[in-house]
């Protein structure tokens, strides 16, 4: 165990080491965030971001693809606070809607929705949720996609969930974040639960 004197000291030396390095730290601004990878908790960090903002009085915005035909915690939740400021937009699952044309539609009103607030400076973050499997899937065009992020307002935050993000959103985001998977209840025999998974 740690003798408590040596610990007083180290912390005061790291205390020190961490002030002057926050000090170098001067630039604010909208950042691009993408939440990606195997691992689950993509979507509940996004929406972990939508409760700060909220907390701090900023206006976030929601459009969710793929999960049109869910019915989530968070969407009952916040959908009753957000209103239209909260968007779903999808068939469901990729695997349960085989009419890629259908999801190429619901693509389309989802991000008409989504540019809607990127180009509103009254939006503080905009969480595109799943929007990376949309991409994936080629239900949008990412072009246009990285066209419409980038000419967002300055100071808007946006974050990008879902698996398999495109190598061109990984460049061109600010924070990228990878979801491991290492272990998971679903390979043990456990189905997707109320206020886990959904």
């Amino acid at each position: 165990m740690t003798d408590p004197e040596t610990h007083t000291q180290a912390m005061r030396a790291l205390q020190a080491e961490r002030r002057a390095e926050q000090r170098d730290k001067t630039l604010t601004g909208g950042l691009l965030i993408v939440h990606t990878g195997d691992g689950k908790g993509k979507s509940t960090a996004g929406f972990g971001m939508v409760m700060r903002c909220l907390g701090w009085g900023m206006r976030p915005g929601v459009v969710q693809f793929i999960k049109g035909k869910w019915k989530t915690g968070e969407r009952q939740y916040l959908g009753g606070i957000l209103g239209d400021d909260y968007v779903v937009s999808g068939e469901g699952f990729t695997w349960d809607s085989q009419d890629h044309q259908a999801d190429i539609a619901a693509a389309e009103r989802g991000w008409a929705a989504a540019r809607a607030m990127l180009t509103d400076p009254a939006f503080d973050l905009v969480l595109l949720d799943e929007l990376n499997i949309a991409l994936r899937y080629d239900h949008l065009p990412i072009d246009r996609v990285l066209a419409d992020l980038a000419a967002r307002p300055a100071h808007q935050h946006v974050c990008v969930t879902g698996r398999s993000a495109k190598p061109e959103l990984i460049e061109a985001a600010d924070l990228v974040t990878e979801f491991a998977a290492v272990r998971h209840p679903y390979r043990e025999g456990y189905k997707a639960q109320k206020g886990v998974e959904f």
